[in-house]
């Protein structure tokens, strides 16, 4: 990725991230916008050159960006794991296997980096992303509920 492609990357994700916060009921639509870029500026004080942190642009067979996927590096449970802290694939590009193929090639370079697996945070709302990941062999670590009252 380069530094305008993060550019993008960061003023695209940073809306989209508020806008699951809130369908999700985790946070008020007026403080989203503002805990996203926070979350995001936390996780990536160094922006590109954040250590332990991959980002990607996803390209199609023409080269065309459609896409990011964005890993860590992490400690969980004892082991090096690489954790999906997002993958996005533009709206017109949907449903066209670039997020599968982005996702094996995630578990490449996470093999490459010595990594032992690769975990990642699904919404409860997003059925099209929870199935692709059981599809790719993702399975449920925990789950909250919530009913609304």
């Amino acid at each position: 990725m380069s530094d305008a492609d993060y550019a993008s990357f960061f003023a695209t994700a940073i809306p989209g991230f508020a806008a699951d916060k809130v369908e999700s009921g985790q946070w008020s639509a007026e403080q989203s916008l503002k805990l996203s870029r926070k979350a995001y500026e936390e996780l990536l004080p160094q922006g590109l050159k954040t250590a332990n942190h991959y980002l990607y642009c996803i390209l199609d067979d023409l080269g065309q960006t459609v896409g990011t996927l964005w890993f860590a590096a992490k400690e969980q449970a004892g082991k090096r794991i690489a954790y999906v802290n997002d993958i996005e694939i533009r709206p017109e590009h949907r449903r066209r296997g670039h997020a599968t193929r982005a996702l094996t090639a995630a578990e490449d370079e996470a093999r490459k980096l010595g990594l032992c697996g690769i975990g990642l945070h699904v919404f409860g709302h997003n059925a099209g992303a929870r199935a692709l990941y059981e599809a790719l062999g993702y399975h449920p670590t925990n789950i909250n509920m919530f009913k609304p009252l």
